[in-house]
């Protein structure tokens, strides 16, 4: 048996039906797979970063961002999957109870962050990130765009250890570092 991609117009029919999971989770792939991470240790003190711990921030901080986008696209918590707690949680908790009222959404899309560790703490309990994330913008009302821009952000980022994973503890975006 034969698969066919399926037409345009059968992709709108399914979206106008009302399936939408299907969309989502195509939507959710799509953007997992347009998010680059790339981190560098080089410049953390006062303890130099062990290569395990920057595979495991590294994974997290892109899971984080992955979740994030699928949070604010959705105008769901659901995908948040606790790597975010303390203000980085209340912070997107807000975001998204506040597009939900509005009824706007917001995607982030062709996602490139440029990490550097700048700081990672003697007790390897917490490490400060300096992000430089540059992405497209786009600001919906229902499936209708009414923004969009290409946006290059910086973020400070503190991450720390959780049970099994680094969870992002603080999320603020900065003018410059």
């Amino acid at each position: 048996m034969s698969m066919r991609a399926p037409s345009l117009k059968s992709l709108l029919k399914l979206l106008s039906s009302g399936i939408v999971i299907c969309a989502a989770a195509m939507y959710c792939a799509a953007a997992d797979a347009a998010l680059q991470v790339t981190l560098n240790t080089t410049k953390a003190t006062p303890r130099q970063v062990e290569p395990l711990t920057e595979r495991a921030v590294l994974r997290d901080y892109r899971s984080a961002w992955t979740n994030l986008t699928q949070a604010l696209a959705s105008n769901s918590l659901d995908p948040l999957n606790g790597l975010f707690e303390a203000t980085a949680d209340q912070w997107l908790t807000d975001a998204v109870k506040d597009q939900q009222s509005s009824g706007l959404s917001r995607r982030y899309l062709n996602q490139n962050h440029q990490v550097d560790a700048v700081f990672y703490s003697p007790e390897g309990d917490v490490i400060e990130l300096h992000d430089t994330a540059e992405y497209d913008l786009e600001i919906l009302d229902g499936s209708n765009t009414i923004h969009n821009e290409h946006a290059i952000v910086h973020y400070v980022v503190l991450m720390v250890p959780g049970a099994e994973r680094w969870v992002v503890r603080h999320l603020q975006a900065v003018p410059q570092f």
